[in-house]
């Protein structure tokens, strides 16, 4: 059996080829790794004669580094979740072509070069693919493996941890501002006129519905979520390009974008105008702690809370439960990780906090979310997945993305069409096997006075 091929300009979803599962949780020993983050320094502290008073101080010292080596150790002889079939048994030299010379002498034949040590040197150059990049990666047990290797260990220990504990307005400024302000046109090659990044919603699976659909599919189906009505007070937070900004004024809503990128709040506003909505949308830069304090019927944040961070998010929705009136409604779109998780998982969530949506370490699993907005005095009131529905959107902007490389190359490099070119591609099949996910949450505060009848004839599905 060859690399299958596949044309991804007529499917609805990136057609599943391999039904492989990696090295994951099911089999991961809580107690065994327990055991060694207490045993050493139980040891050292024998083995230098110290009082027990430093063992909790060895302890806490050795954690990280025991932690760091266990899991590098474990992704690598581990078993995996389910035995692997179906896979082509092709050499490693059937799928890319690697130019380096140390490289080569490392990773051939039937051995597999780890996923991470293949993305950092085909962004370099270093390496090249013989197939579309997504079929590539559909195949990609056959050729890689899913380990942390040290250098992910490095960036998880040195950034990924220092920006998740502090999380600083001047960095998240300088973060989303070197994202999302790095062009218009840069983001317009994938997302399409919408100009919307986040995920769509397919209403029907049985033919290829545009990626302008399906985006106004889940403009149709928020604002029916938010029980959105004329004279609504709605607040957007992290309201990108503006689409439903937009949107939301066309039907009605009196409404106020915030958004941290300058080009993005231009562009809102240039949109809002040229749709002839301009009086009825406000748009604010600044960051989201900077939002005047004024009550709203109705607030949506469609994919921005995973860059508030872990630590601050329960001050935030602290903060949008004084925004929301005391009958409002609250409308959260959230990506994140599964809880059954895989080392894959991992492997592209590290990929993706260092070059995509460095900050966006807010994507817990759904379990995680659910109780800080219990605990903010929220009561959840609907829960859609619509992590299938992300998946679909993503292989639009894959195709959008594959039809605009001469363009992009041009302007921004090699190295970046090629970084969106793998993003996309590894994204697409990372959201159609779950390993990150995507909801739709309603919320309302909990108070007993709420009417709650107002959502019986809701629509219970994405």
């Amino acid at each position: 059996m060859g690399v299958v091929k596949q044309d991804h300009t007529k499917n609805t979803f990136a057609q599943k080829v391999h039904l492989v599962e990696g090295v994951g949780n099911e089999f991961f020993s809580k107690s065994l790794f327990a055991g060694i983050a207490l045993g050493l320094p139980l040891v050292i502290v024998l083995a230098a004669g110290l009082s027990f008073n430093w063992f909790p101080v060895i302890a806490l010292l050795t954690f990280v580094p025991v932690f760091a080596v266990f899991n590098i150790t474990y992704a690598n002889v581990a078993a995996p979740i389910r035995p692997q079939r179906g896979l082509a048994g092709l050499p490693l030299e059937e799928y890319i072509t690697i130019k380096d010379s140390s490289l080569k002498s490392s990773y051939n034949g039937k051995s597999k070069i780890p996923m991470e040590t293949f993305f950092e040197a085909y962004f370099a150059e270093k390496i090249d693919i013989k197939m579309d990049m997504l079929d590539l990666l559909e195949a990609r047990y056959d050729w890689a493996k899913f380990v942390i290797t040290i250098s992910q260990a490095k960036f998880f220990l040195t950034q990924w941890i220092p920006e998740t504990l502090w999380h600083s307005r001047k960095q998240d400024e300088d973060q989303v501002r070197d994202h999302y302000d790095r062009g218009d046109d840069f983001y317009e090659a994938f997302l399409g006129d919408t100009m919307v990044y986040t995920s769509g919603i397919v209403l029907d699976p049985k033919r290829r519905e545009t990626l302008e659909e399906i985006q106004q599919n889940k403009l149709d189906l928020l604002t029916s979520k938010l029980l959105l009505k004329k004279g609504d007070k709605f607040l957007d937070i992290g309201c990108g390009w503006g689409a439903l900004a937009v949107d939301a004024a066309k039907k009605g809503a009196n409404v106020t974008g915030v958004t941290i990128a300058r080009k993005q709040a231009k562009y809102c506003e240039d949109r809002a105008e040229r749709n002839g909505v301009g009086k009825n949308v406000r748009i604010l830069c600044m960051d989201y702690r900077d939002m005047p304090i004024e009550k709203f019927d109705k607030i949506s944040c469609v994919e921005m809370s995973e860059h508030v961070g872990i630590l601050r998010y329960q001050t935030f929705l602290r903060q949008l439960r004084e925004l929301l009136d005391d009958d409002g409604i609250i409308f959260l779109q959230i990506a994140g990780l599964r809880r059954a998780w895989q080392y894959e998982d991992f492997v592209w969530g590290l990929f993706m906090a260092k070059y995509i949506f460095p900050g966006a370490d807010a994507s817990p699993p759904l379990n995680w979310v659910i109780e800080q907005f219990e605990r903010a005095g929220f009561e959840i009131q609907s829960v859609d997945n619509i992590g299938v529905h992300y998946s679909a959107t993503i292989y639009r902007w894959y195709t959008n993305w594959l039809k605009n490389k001469a363009v992009i190359k041009k302007k921004y490099g090699e190295r970046w069409y090629r970084i969106w070119e793998f993003f996309l591609a590894y994204s697409t099949i990372i959201a159609r096997q779950g390993s990150a996910t995507c909801y739709q949450l309603i919320a309302h505060k909990n108070l007993n006075a709420v009417d709650r009848t107002r959502y019986v004839s809701r629509r219970l599905y994405a």
